[in-house]
């Protein structure tokens, strides 16, 4: 479902609330928000390809077929993704790819 402006806006049709007149009764599953500006869509792109390339040298793959082929991923715990980052040490610089802000 939409937030409650799309669900205003006539998206409530689609989720079989087209009946309800009143906002406040609504049920919706969104919210409206914007996220903050963090660079060209080249840039980001440009991170993007950089760590899929990462994880083809770290499976050995030397295409995308290969990779689909080759590739096992495993789930992490929320202490194991933890643990895989930086930690005990702080970071003066940050690289682009990467950010401690949640």
């Amino acid at each position: 479902m939409g937030s409650l402006g799309a669900m205003e806006k006539g998206s409530s049709d689609r989720y079989f609330q087209g009946g309800v007149n009143e906002a406040n009764k609504l049920v919706p599953e969104g919210i409206e928000g914007r996220v903050a500006y963090k660079g060209s869509v080249s840039d980001i792109i440009f991170q993007m390809i950089g760590g899929l390339k990462s994880g083809m040298g770290y499976v050995g793959a030397a295409n995308l077929q290969q990779l689909r082929d080759e590739a096992q991923f495993i789930q992490m715990s929320g202490n194991g993704l933890k643990e895989s980052h930086p930690h005990d040490v702080q970071i003066t610089k940050e690289a682009p790819n990467y950010s401690v802000k949640s």
